[in-house]
């Protein structure tokens, strides 16, 4: 039913769909589309490396030696994460990914083969699958169906208005008859805040895919159909504390909407791609990286998501996580041999050294910040 119905993404007609305003809100266009300088992952890591901070505070790898971590080396590996593809149905502010409908990067079936041939030689239990809008890869049911099969944990990175889009509208039945966790993207359970940085609409349409999702079964406390909400701040500040946000978040949700969901994580804005722009449009940019670096947090670097976690691109290629991915500092084995998910070698990728930049800060500061929420609690 999916691969029939889906057929027309490759058609001109079905991405210009995309670009419509009832296809999702758009408060802006990729950096791609305006050729913005920033497009360039290079330029992104210099415009960090240019922001005038103490170095022997805002060197990465050296606060990690401070703290006892001489190798910084991945654990076992737990999470096999597969970006699917830029293309997106939306085009938000603050989006890592750069993704939206002008994106044509879309992972083709023999990568997400060898993927599957990937995971089926390691350990781990958990498949993310992630985008852009991944729904909108023409193999995401195969790909989840195979993850399934495979006794996997399955998860979808959602951002809600996709599924309204008419071809999409029986995936929360489809993924709860599979179990498949589903993660949807919400900065606030307020109308204002989401709106302000995903685009005017989008938190009616959120709302509607969250009542559609109840209806399926998730939200509703069963392990089977977990209905996670991820939040990040909407603006240059730090996440908020995440128990006592989750508690203010079902009441809200559930007072003025009638929706229940089952978790929310938190997780800090990156200072990557189009939330980059929008620190340095803002004049926020050398502000939010000094709290960053302040905040850093010793007690997260054990938990952060690049040593449990491989993530993959849309064309293979392999990252320590999906932000450095965004950045192109792909894994570095010994010996510096390039790994590409086709060549797959778990041994070798066990062994290597986590690649670090100033962004990484991100993800130490305050209670920390990964694809799974907060790391302390």
């Amino acid at each position: 039913m999916f691969e029939t119905n889906r057929q027309e993404l490759d058609e001109p007609d079905f991405l210009s769909q995309l670009e419509r305003p009832e296809a999702g809100p758009k408060p802006t266009t990729s950096l791609l589309r305006r050729r913005s300088p920033l497009t360039d992952p290079q330029q992104q890591l210099a415009t960090l490396a240019a922001i005038p901070l103490e170095e022997t505070q805002a060197n990465f790898r050296q606060r990690l030696r401070r703290h006892g971590w001489e190798q910084f080396q991945p654990a076992q590996l737990e999470i096999f994460q597969i970006n699917v593809g830029k293309l997106c149905n939306m085009t938000c502010r603050h989006c890592h990914v750069d993704a939206g409908p002008d994106r044509r990067e879309i992972m083709d079936r023999e990568t997400i083969d060898a993927c599957l041939q990937a995971l089926d030689q390691t350990t781990a239990h958990t498949v993310d699958i992630t985008g852009g809008a991944p729904e909108l890869n023409p193999h995401f049911r195969y790909l989840v169906d195979a993850c399934v099969r495979r006794g996997k944990h399955v998860i979808d990175r959602c951002n809600l208005t996709v599924l309204l889009l008419p071809t999409l509208q029986d995936l929360p039945e489809w993924l709860a008859e599979r179990g498949v966790e589903v993660i949807c993207s919400l900065p606030h359970y307020r109308k204002l805040n989401t709106d302000a940085q995903r685009g005017e609409g989008t938190f009616a349409k959120s709302i509607e895919a969250l009542k559609r999702l109840n209806g399926a079964g998730y939200g509703k406390g069963d392990p089977k159909r977990r209905l996670t909400l991820m939040s990040n701040p909407v603006g240059a500040f730090l996440a908020s504390n995440q128990s006592r946000m989750e508690q203010e978040w079902k009441a809200g949700l559930l007072k003025n909407h009638g929706i229940t969901f089952d978790r929310l994580i938190t997780l800090n804005n990156m200072p990557i791609a189009r939330f980059l722009e929008w620190l340095e449009a803002s004049g926020n940019l050398e502000a939010y990286m000094e709290l960053l670096v302040n905040a850093f947090n010793p007690a997260t670097v054990a938990g952060l998501m690049c040593r449990n976690t491989l993530s993959i691109s849309w064309d293979g290629r392999l990252f320590d996580c999906d932000f450095n991915q965004m950045l192109d500092l792909e894994v570095q084995p010994p010996a510096g041999r390039s790994l590409n998910i086709r060549d797959f070698d778990p041994v070798l990728l066990a062994q290597r050294e986590i690649m670090t930049n100033r962004h990484c800060f991100g993800c130490t500061a305050g209670a920390g910040s990964s694809c799974g929420g907060a790391i302390e609690a």
